[in-house]
C-alpha cells in the first residue's frame, strides 16, 4: 500500500504550505544572519558621519541605512524596534561610541558580526569640556603622535567630535575602508580603491582649511555647542563653547559674563549656533553683547537647513563662515 495516497489533498497542500513557509523563513533567516541585502552588505550606520563614510567607502557594494534621520538631533536618539531589527540584521555596524548612549547599548546587544567603533580609529581627547573652552595650542596641520597620554581608554570626558577634524576623519576612514575589506573580502579591491579616493578628499579639505585660517584677525569664535575642539586644535583657533558637549546643556549667568568679556577682549564679531539645536541662548547672548549670529554646523546630520548637501559641501560652508567671523586676511 502506497501510504502516502491516503493522505487527503486539502491536507497535503497544508502540509506543502508549511514546508514553504519553513524555507522561507529559513531563508529569511539566514539572510538576516548573512547581512546581505540581495548581494550587497547590509550596512548600518548610527548617524549621519559615520553613513557618510559608509557610503563613500562602500560604494556599490554596500546597501546603508541610518539609525538618525535626517533632523533628529543625534544625542537624543531613541530607538524603536524595528531599528533594534535592523541592527540585529546588519553585516556591518558602524558607530560612534560617547555620541548616543541608547545606540551604544543596542549596537552592544546585536546579534551583528561586524561592529565597528569609530572613536577605536583615532584617538579621543580631552578639550576642556566643564568650560566649554577649546584651543590649539600648536601650530595648524600639527602630528598627533606626541599624544599618547591623550590615547582613547574609553576616558570620561572625552571629545567624540572627531569627524570635524579632517585629519581625524580621514584616519578613521582607512580604519573603516580595512574593516570593510574583512567584512566583505570579495570586494576588497573596490573599498581601497574607494578609501583612497575619499582619503584624497579629505587631505584636500584639510590643505583649504590650513590655507584659509591661516591668517585671522582673531583666533577666538564662540558656538553653542562644543563640537569644534579637535577642529579648533588643528587650525590654531580658540573655540569658546556656550554649552559643553551637550547641546541641550544650559549655560550658567556666570559663563555667560564670561562669554560677554570674552568677545569684548578678542574681539569676536559671531555667536553661532547650529541647524539642530535651539538657536535661542546663541542669539539672546549676541543681541545682548551687540554681535552677529551665524550657522557653524557639526554636521551631525543633513536636512533642508544644513549649507550644503554633503560633508565635503558643509565643511566648505563653515569654513567660509569661519574665515568671515574670524576676518581671515
Amino acid at each position: 500500500m502506497n501510504v502516502r495516497r491516503l493522505i487527503p489533498t486539502t491536507a497535503a497542500a497544508g502540509a506543502v504550505a508549511l514546508g514553504l513557509m519553513a524555507v522561507s523563513a529559513c531563508s529569511s533567516s539566514d539572510g538576516a544572519a548573512g547581512g546581505k541585502n540581495g548581494d550587497k552588505l547590509k550596512v548600518v550606520a548610527s548617524f549621519y558621519p559615520m553613513q557618510y563614510l559608509a557610503e563613500q567607502i562602500g560604494g556599490d557594494h554596500v546597501s546603508v541605512s541610518t539609525l538618525t534621520k535626517p533632523g533628529v538631533e543625534p544625542h537624543d536618539l531613541e530607538l524603536g524596534p524595528r531599528q533594534t531589527a535592523e541592527l540585529n540584521e546588519a553585516g556591518y555596524i558602524l558607530y560612534l561610541k560617547g555620541i548616543q548612549p541608547a545606540a551604544d547599548k543596542a549596537i552592544a546587544q546585536s546579534e551583528a558580526k561586524n561592529k565597528v567603533d569609530a572613536a577605536t580609529l583615532t584617538k579621543l581627547e580631552h578639550h576642556g569640556t566643564e568650560g566649554g573652552h577649546g584651543h590649539g595650542g600648536e601650530e595648524p596641520g600639527h602630528e598627533e603622535s606626541g599624544h599618547d597620554e591623550h590615547a582613547h581608554e574609553d576616558e570620561a570626558g572625552a571629545d567624540p567630535h572627531i569627524w570635524l577634524d579632517p585629519v581625524k576623519y580621514s584616519e578613521v576612514a582607512k580604519g573603516v575602508g580595512k574593516s570593510l575589506e574583512k567584512a566583505d573580502p570579495d570586494h576588497a579591491a573596490d573599498y581601497r580603491k574607494n578609501t583612497d579616493e575619499l582619503v584624497k578628499k579629505l587631505n584636500g579639505l584639510n590643505a583649504k582649511y590650513q590655507q584659509g585660517l591661516k591668517n585671522t584677525a582673531t583666533k577666538t569664535f564662540i558656538t553653542t555647542h562644543s563640537a569644534f575642539g579637535y577642529l579648533a586644535e588643528r587650525y590654531g583657533l580658540d573655540q569658546e563653547g556656550i554649552a559643553g558637549l551637550d547641546p541641550e546643556s544650559e549655560p550658567s549667568p556666570a559663563r555667560i559674563k564670561e562669554l560677554q568679556d570674552v568677545a569684548k577682549k578678542d574681539k569676536v564679531s559671531t555667536v553661532f549656533f547650529e541647524t539642530l539645536a535651539s538657536d535661542k541662548i546663541a542669539k539672546t547672548l549676541a543681541q545682548d553683547a551687540g554681535l552677529k549670529t551665524d550657522v557653524l554646523d557639526p554636521l551631525e546630520g543633513i536636512t533642508d537647513k544644513s549649507k550644503g548637501r554633503d560633508y565635503l559641501e558643509v565643511m566648505d560652508s563653515n569654513l567660509a563662515a569661519l574665515q568671515k567671523a574670524l576676518g581671515a586676511k
